[in-house]
């Protein structure tokens, strides 16, 4: 393993444009291309799932991503059992992505674990990290979400369609706007 990769997959910061890196994103984008050629008609069904499981780190039982689909790796990404995933998700994955079960996400929602230097010298030399996102089971997150890296959203919460989600979120309640703020607790 380069010392790029070994970086990266520690958290810790890395020089993205490094030939391991490339050749492994290349990979998840091969896979990508494919998975999304399917188009979203039952009898493609079957050979989608054989696509996510050789694409994702982890896919649970009933999992359903409507083409397109982008992620960088896809390696580091985890989904668990019924978890349903709309149109047009980007999953930006240099760090885990982790979801849960039943979770819900709405078309056009971004999963973004990477962040940049705020040095603008070391930004323009390239250099960025990861940091990873954590969805608990029963999350729904409505179209258009933005998740930034680091953030975890605890269990039966909702995000409301078009939110930036910049910090953490409790389990059981419902948040919203720009950047997302808890408006109330769910039962």
């Amino acid at each position: 393993m380069g010392e790029n990769k070994r970086r990266m997959l520690a958290g810790e910061w890395y020089v993205p444009d490094d030939p391991e890196l490339a050749a492994e994103s290349r990979r998840a984008a091969g896979l990508c291309a494919a998975y999304n050629a399917t188009g979203d008609v039952l009898p493609n069904l079957a050979g989608r799932t054989e696509l996510l499981v050789e694409l994702l780190g982890s896919v649970g039982e009933g999992v359903r991503i409507r083409p397109p689909f982008h992620c960088d790796f896809g390696r580091h990404i985890s989904i668990g059992d019924g978890t349903f995933v709309n149109f047009n998700a980007v999953f930006l994955d240099v760090a885990p992505i982790t979801i849960g079960a039943d979770v819900q996400i709405g078309p056009n929602v971004q999963l973004l674990t990477p962040t940049h230097e705020l040095d603008a010298e070391r930004r323009r030399a390239g250099w960025e990290k990861g940091i990873p996102i954590t969805l608990g089971d029963n999350v729904w997150l409505g179209g258009g979400v933005i998740v930034c890296p680091g953030v975890t959203i605890g269990a039966n919460t909702v995000v409301g369609a078009g939110s930036v989600v910049v910090k953490d979120l409790p389990a059981g309640v419902l948040a919203v706007g720009n950047p997302a703020r808890v408006v109330r607790e769910l039962e």
